[in-house]
């Protein structure tokens, strides 16, 4: 499993076979199955995270006990809490398995360290850091200023094989509408 991260990172950066030999042996691959959390509400998020195969979800719960799905994670992506990663304090979020999955992680230890020896590690994830923050921007300007229609479609490209994969109250959950809006998005475009 860890050739699916190494033909990864090498599409990033150029990297040595030795240094990826030192990044593979620094590395643990977990299994989980459908439904298996990798992160409970309370814990310490103290590792980093990358997914091989399957597919996750990163949510939390509000006042009232409901669910609010905040990103996916699918193949080849970087699941995580950053803020209870960086702060090393307790997480607010949950992080489960919608299918099984394969996941390749380094703790918060060993990836410092890789990123201390291997200057092209260094290089990935300041890349990596980026990319996430890029993203968060615009997920928040499609929260904020996207009709439902839009986010829709925007869900559809960004997570091709999620969509069909995953219950809709997860989908309606991360597009912040509810899931008879969802529905009726869905039948609309069907019809066309």
């Amino acid at each position: 499993m860890f050739e699916v991260f190494e033909k990864y990172i090498r599409e990033k950066v150029v990297i040595s076979d030795e240094d990826i030999a030192l990044v593979r042996a620094s590395s643990t691959i977990k299994k989980l199955r459908k439904g298996q959390s990798i992160l409970h509400e309370g814990e310490v998020w103290a590792i980093t995270c990358f997914i091989a195969s399957g597919c996750f979800r990163l949510y939390r719960y509000d006042k009232e006990g409901f669910d609010h799905t905040a990103r996916f994670g699918i193949e080849n992506w970087w699941i995580s809490d950053q803020e209870s990663y960086n702060n090393q304090k307790p997480s607010e979020y949950n992080i489960e398995a919608l299918a099984a999955s394969t996941v390749i992680v380094w703790t918060k230890v060993a990836w410092e360290e890789l990123m201390n020896t291997i200057p092209a590690m260094r290089l990935f994830n300041e890349q990596l850091l980026a990319r996430g923050y890029e993203s968060s921007q615009r997920r928040i300007f499609s929260l904020i200023s996207h009709s439902a229609q839009e986010k829709y479609l925007d869900f559809q490209n960004t997570y091709p094989n999620v969509f069909n994969s995953v219950p809709l109250h997860m989908v309606a959950s991360y597009l912040g509408i509810s899931r008879e809006t969802l529905s009726r998005i869905r039948r609309e475009f069907i019809n066309r």
